[in-house]
């Protein structure tokens, strides 16, 4: 038994089963014992890898996304960009160097890194030493236009499920019994009211839903700053364009699927990011959303076909190739990833929608 399960058993004796969100914050961002408290998360040698982890290419066509969009606003004099979740600093570092190829961006940009964890401040300050580190989105600054990118942050927000029981959409809690967690039936709650209509509507008996209040939130907020302050913001993660049903809630060590209520805090939990609910919080806030967008058409719109061409042709073809698959095509991450621009209103569409 892991010393945070041993610390959740506790808690749900003493206090009655929890929220999936609770566990998921728990397990993630725990002070002492959270996953992200971890020396190695990503890369070969941690759980999972991430898109940049896999190809400087990836980075690159961000890069240019966000100096477009830069120049789409006037190509302002300072310009605040922004980072949600940053990893090792990775995807940072390729945008960083995409940006000196335009004239003027890189000197007009600040970056800013919004990141919880200490342990990963570390790893982000040895390859982006000037960013400013924030604990949440709330300290961004005001005034200047934001660019935002966020790279596989929402699905590591923590989630709540729900049961269609009859007409009533019960709560799934996390117990224990005998020392193992899990799944419990729990009470009719309010939060179910964030299931959309679309959902309800079609939902049959033992239907699971999910909801994510924070990421609604965070995209609410973030959409609100650029209404007003002008900017755009770019989500890319693993998840689909309309909401539905389904139990995505899952668990994942040594690039392997596992019991999520095994181990907690010893395996990265995640759920899939519902973007239409993430579309439709950007547009009540004031920003406009972009069509939802597969990761493998969205890169290949803006150019990332040419790029391995090139790179291919200065050495290593074959993983040049393997790489570009990976990040593209339907099998692998092309499908199952989407893209999502939020921005101020006034702005000309934005590239690979």
């Amino acid at each position: 038994m892991t010393a945070l399960k041993a610390e959740l058993v506790s808690r749900i004796r003493a206090l009655g089963p929890m929220t999936l969100a609770d566990y998921m914050a728990a397990c993630l961002m725990h002070p002492v014992h959270g996953y992200y408290q971890k020396e190695q998360v990503f890369g070969a040698e941690g759980d999972f890898i991430t898109a940049p982890e896999v190809s400087q290419m990836f980075g690159e066509m961000v890069g240019l996304w966000l100096a477009d969009r830069w120049i789409a606003l006037g190509r302002p004099a300072r310009v605040s960009l922004v980072e949600l979740g940053p990893g090792r600093g990775t995807l940072m570092a390729d945008i960083l160097r995409t940006a000196a190829r335009v004239p003027g961006f890189q000197a007009a940009a600040t970056v800013h890194f919004v990141e919880a964890s200490r342990q990963l401040r570390a790893l982000q300050a040895k390859k982006v030493p000037d960013a400013t580190w924030h604990d949440d989105i709330l300290t961004l600054p005001a005034g200047a236009p934001l660019l935002i990118v966020a790279n596989e942050f929402f699905d590591a927000l923590p989630i709540h499920q729900f049961e269609r029981t009859g007409s009533v959409w019960r709560e799934r809690m996390v117990g224990e019994a005998d020392g193992r967690l899990g799944f419990v039936p729990g009470p009719a709650s309010p939060m179910a009211g964030m299931i959309h209509s679309s959902v309800t509507a079609r939902a049959e008996a033992g239907a699971i839903a999910e909801v994510c209040p924070m990421g609604v939130s965070v995209m609410g907020t973030l959409a609100a700053m650029i209404a007003e302050q002008g900017g755009a913001f770019l989500a890319l993660d693993y998840g689909y364009a309309t909401s539905a049903t389904g139990d995505t809630f899952q668990a994942l060590k040594a690039h392997a699927y596992t019991d999520p209520f095994a181990e907690p805090g010893a395996a990265d939990l995640t759920a899939h990011v519902d973007f239409a609910a993430l579309a439709r919080a950007a547009v009540e806030k004031g920003a406009s959303a972009s069509r939802i967008a597969d990761q493998g058409t969205f890169l290949m719109t803006l150019g990332i076909g040419a790029r391995a061409e090139a790179l291919a042709a200065s050495g290593d073809p074959a993983r040049i190739l393997a790489d570009l698959k990976r990040l593209t095509a339907p099998d692998e991450m092309g499908t199952l990833f989407k893209a999502l621009a939020a921005q101020s209103p006034a702005l000309t569409p934005p590239p690979g929608f």
